[in-house]
């Protein structure tokens, strides 16, 4: 009888989860930090407004979290229902609960490719041409759960320098995202920022797509006064994933209407995503394994 009694309510509990899911009224969406907040709900205000007419949610909620850690946290306590991740960040998740999200798009480059890079952009005024100029100057970081802010310069720059970044530069130094890392080292808090960008099309345009682009579009930085010092090999662009316990059709839906995004609002697309890509494509959580094993190895959880 008892054994009965608790199958019952398991079961009702899973048919409330169910149901919820089905029925979901509010679609809550968090936004990584690296820009400043006025900026990055402005540009997801077409999207909340598409996916209210799309799906007939009652509200959309964005949650421009102040660090990556607030997104990742949010999706792993079932407090964001959805959210676009660098790969280090979703390695943050996978991490600690394989079952929390499932990635199931990534963007597209303009030259076709699903990678980008981690840049080191440094003032021309300084005299640091290359990663090998600046022994014993500043390195500025962007976020502790950054991809290319953090992770990759952190396990790559030594690569090039043949030594530990804690030991060949004086200081290193979190910048509170990649908006702020980037003017750090326009203004000359630091001597390099590492940042993320796609690497492609005209450096005086800020590439095609990236931090050191949207600061560029938006009049913040002149690429004339910055040289690019240093560059990683490519990094998988990151995902975006649903919160699995919203079931495999939210999954579905969610992933046929950012797929066709693109097409239908080129500038809504071009403004969530920040630069030139050419859309989005499916991606399995095996494509971030050697973030995954590059993560626990630098830096663990």
């Amino acid at each position: 009888m008892l054994k009965k009694a608790l199958f019952a309510a398991t079961a009702l509990f899973a048919l409330a989860g169910v149901s919820h899911a089905a029925d979901l009224k509010e679609f809550r969406v968090g936004i990584l930090g690296g820009e400043n907040e006025a900026d990055r709900l402005r540009n997801y205000a077409c999207l909340a407004d598409h996916l209210k007419t799309e799906f007939g949610f009652e509200k959309v909620s964005l949650f421009p979290a102040a660090d990556y850690d607030g997104v990742i946290q949010g999706l792993l306590g079932g407090t964001l229902d959805f959210a676009e991740l660098g790969a280090s960040g979703y390695a943050a998740i996978a991490i600690k609960d394989e079952k929390a999200v499932t990635p199931i798009l990534t963007t597209v480059q303009k030259d076709g490719s699903t990678g980008y890079h981690s840049i080191g952009l440094a003032l021309k005024s300084s005299g640091i041409k290359d990663i090998k100029d600046a022994k014993g100057k500043k390195l500025g970081y962007a976020d502790p759960d950054s991809t290319s802010g953090y992770l990759i310069p952190l396990t790559q720059i030594p690569k090039d320098t043949g030594m530990p970044n804690d030991k060949y530069f004086a200081s290193t130094q979190f910048n509170g995202g990649h908006e702020n890392n980037l003017l750090a080292a326009y203004d000359g808090k630091v001597d390099i920022a590492v940042d993320d960008s796609s690497g492609i099309g005209d450096f005086k345009d800020g590439y095609t797509s990236g931090t050191f682009r949207k600061a560029v579009d938006k009049g913040t930085v002149d690429p004339n006064k910055l040289v690019e010092v240093w560059r990683s090999p490519l990094i998988p662009n990151g995902p975006l994933v649903v919160r699995n316990e919203l079931g495999a059709d939210w999954q579905a839906k969610l992933t046929d209407f950012f797929t066709k995004l693109p097409k239908m609002d080129a500038k809504c697309f071009a403004a969530i995503e920040g630069g030139d890509y050419q859309g989005y494509t499916k991606v399995q959580p095996d494509f971030y394994n050697a973030i995954i094993d590059a993560r626990k190895a630098a830096i663990g959880g």
